[in-house]
């Protein structure tokens, strides 16, 4: 006897359809499961076993072959439990076959025949459509996600026994669907606003830049000068997510298992923020069957480090792959896996040890070796990517009694998605470059053009602030961004002098 269930299993972030054949022999009773499966898909016969029996089934007392196919590609979870036990039921005719051929069935069982919820669903659906599939039979806490793809009915089930009923059409099940434009609806209602930060105008100026450019930003200044506060209300500013960033944002968080069960779809740009004491395996991604890690996590996002150059040198070091690529890939000796990565960094730290060396009213207990040896963690290299320093002063009394509330992200995120829109314009014609952070040499070339004045200016910054060669760049891409927040077509020279106040690291103040 034989029966042939059509599962899946994800891969990265994209899935593979996986084919759940059984096969029954009267032989002496065994259970053998083939097709590179891990302890976690081994262990499934005994939870399998289990529920067929306790949700009232006669479990076949024969030799039974499962085999996973393709086999050459390693299946690993709990999702493989339901399609194994339909697989069985299905090789000893208690459950007819017409409804299998169409169908993507996945579900952990527990022992009394109950399903728990499983991950890497979207991915898993997105796939089902793409071959053709109609249906998706799944726990009924992990439906939310799977029912935002159009096209595929997705049925949610609680137990095996109901998954049975309803392939043998003895149970009629309405199929779950999410409304696209409600989820979009409730979009970026963040609960953070800039009008919370007290003074800070200038900083403030900055990250409106770094939103509206893409650029990567590092924030210097002493302990409590609100850096975290405002990073953390830095996505409130940045252009909403499109249905194709989300869906791919959203195919990440479900394959790590991160995905809550009532999110159909992530609609608002992530924020992570790991601790200085992360490994590069959990920032980057890794293990023996790779996960992604927060640099993933933060796709079409921000990642925030705070206290900079307290993380490990080769923890820092390992971003740069991903900060020019905006992926990373994980290779293993018999697999190698990209993730996404395409984040903006928002680094804070202080400018030196004991965190007062510019603070102008508490005296620094830093000599010049300590200061160098604390820079000197964060390479030149990784600066190099890093196109906006803005140093944040203690904030004054007078600014924090205040009773004005600052100008709301609201305003400033009506700018800046207006600066993005000129952006999308200019680069329509290329698929690689989304905002003025992206452009290479060639197109800083075509884009960024000055006039003397602007020429002067620059050549004077780099001559006698003792500005670095990387700076050059950078100042340029910034100060095409600020011409295009200001809906210039040419980048004037005050756009210039904006932008050369945004490279505090690279002024001969530090390398002292």
């Amino acid at each position: 006897m034989f029966s042939k269930v059509f599962s899946s299993a994800t891969f990265g972030i994209d899935a593979v359809i996986v084919e759940v054949e059984t096969h029954y022999e009267k032989q002496l009773p065994s259970i053998i499961i083939v097709g590179l499966p891990d302890s976690a898909v081994r262990e499934s016969k005994e939870r399998v076993t289990a529920a067929i029996k306790n949700s009232g089934f006669e479990f076949p007392l024969k030799k039974i072959t499962i085999n996973l196919a393709p086999a050459d590609i390693k299946k690993e979870g709990s999702s493989f439990d339901l399609p194994i036990a339909i697989g069985l039921l299905a090789a000893a005719e208690v459950i007819t076959t017409e409804k299998l051929q169409n169908s993507i069935i996945l579900g952990e069982l527990s022992l009394d025949g109950s399903l728990r919820k499983v991950k890497g669903i979207l991915p898993i659906a997105v796939e089902a459509l793409k071959k053709g599939f109609k249906n998706i039979i799944l726990p009924l806490k992990s439906v939310k996600e799977a029912s935002i793809v159009d096209g595929i009915n997705v049925y949610g089930v609680t137990n095996l026994k109901e998954t049975v009923q309803l392939l043998n059409g003895e149970i009629e099940l309405e199929p779950i669907v999410t409304n696209r434009s409600e989820l979009f609806s409730e979009v970026n209602k963040y609960h953070l606003d800039f009008s919370d930060v007290k003074g800070q105008e200038n900083v403030k100026r900055a990250l409106e830049i770094s939103a509206a450019g893409g650029h990567n930003l590092v924030m210097i200044g002493p302990p409590g000068s609100g850096k975290s506060m405002l990073a953390k209300r830095f996505p409130s500013i940045l252009p909403p997510l499109t249905f194709e960033e989300a869906l791919e944002t959203t195919k990440i968080h479900s394959i790590a298992g991160i995905l809550s069960s009532q999110t159909a779809l992530i609609t608002e740009r992530p924020f992570r923020s790991p601790h200085h004491t992360v490994s590069d395996a959990a920032l980057i991604g890794g293990g023996s069957f790779p996960r992604p890690g927060e640099v993933s996590f933060a796709h079409h996002g921000v990642l925030f480090l705070d206290e900079f150059p307290e993380f490990k040198k080769n923890v820092l070091e390992v971003m740069r792959q991903p900060m020019e690529d905006y992926k990373v890939t994980i290779s293993r000796s018999k697999m190698s896996l990209e993730f996404p990565a395409n984040f903006m960094l928002v680094a804070a730290m202080n400018p030196c040890p004991c965190g007062y060396y510019t603070d102008p009213t508490k005296d620094c207990t830093c000599n010049t070796g300590m200061i160098q040896k604390y820079m000197a963690k964060i390479s030149g290299p990784l600066l190099d990517r890093i196109d906006i320093h803005i140093e944040v002063p203690a904030v004054k009394y007078k600014d924090l009694s205040s009773s004005e509330n600052g100008e709301t992200s609201k305003e400033i995120r009506k700018r800046v998605i207006d600066a993005r829109d000129i952006q999308h314009e200019r680069f329509n014609h290329f698929p690689m470059i989304h905002s003025n952070a992206d452009m290479g040499t060639n197109e800083i070339r075509l884009y960024c053009i000055l006039d003397s004045a602007g020429t002067e200016l620059l050549k004077l910054a780099m001559s006698k602030l003792g500005l670095s060669a990387r700076a050059y760049d950078r100042i340029l891409k910034v100060s095409r961004t600020i011409a295009d927040i200001d809906k210039s077509e040419n980048i004037l020279s005050k756009h210039i002098g904006e932008a050369i106040q945004y490279r505090s690291l690279d002024r001969e103040l530090w390398m002292h």
